[in-house]
């Protein structure tokens, strides 16, 4: 496949994980039962492998050139997203607590997509220093 087909793919399987993520944090909020259907465990693994296994191919024309410091903001900002979304969807033993960390997660995936669509590792405010187009 060639590195737009890749990449497709990849912003194809952020959506999808972003969107599930989104739907499952509103079911956790409102307390809804949807949260321990089967498939709902099971499908954002599958999508969130897709992501994943996108974002190495694609990591990979860039290794060769050397890491550029937006890719190493991206992975950091991936870190905080997985972290506080585990704790809101999870791993949060209180509800105002779960919420919180909702909210961080989706800060944290804002300033990833800011990352990715800037290139700059100010993210959503790469404006501020002159970087985004």
């Amino acid at each position: 496949m060639s590195y737009a087909a890749w990449k497709h793919l990849h912003v194809s399987a952020v959506v999808l994980s972003l969107a599930g993520f989104v739907l499952r944090g509103w079911w956790m909020a409102s307390g809804s039962p949807m949260l321990g259907r089967r498939w709902v465990r099971i499908v954002p693994h599958v999508v969130d492998t897709l992501l994943l296994a996108s974002a190495l191919v694609l990591l990979s024309y860039f290794l060769a050139a050397g890491l550029p410091a937006w890719i190493v903001a991206k992975i950091v900002g991936l870190l905080a997203y997985i972290a506080l979304g585990t704790v809101a969807l999870r791993r949060g033993r209180t509800r105002g607590l779960r919420l919180a960390a909702f909210a961080g997660a989706l800060l944290a995936a804002a300033y990833v997509v800011g990352v990715a669509l800037s290139k700059h590792v100010a993210g959503p405010f790469a404006f501020a220093f002159g970087a985004a187009s």
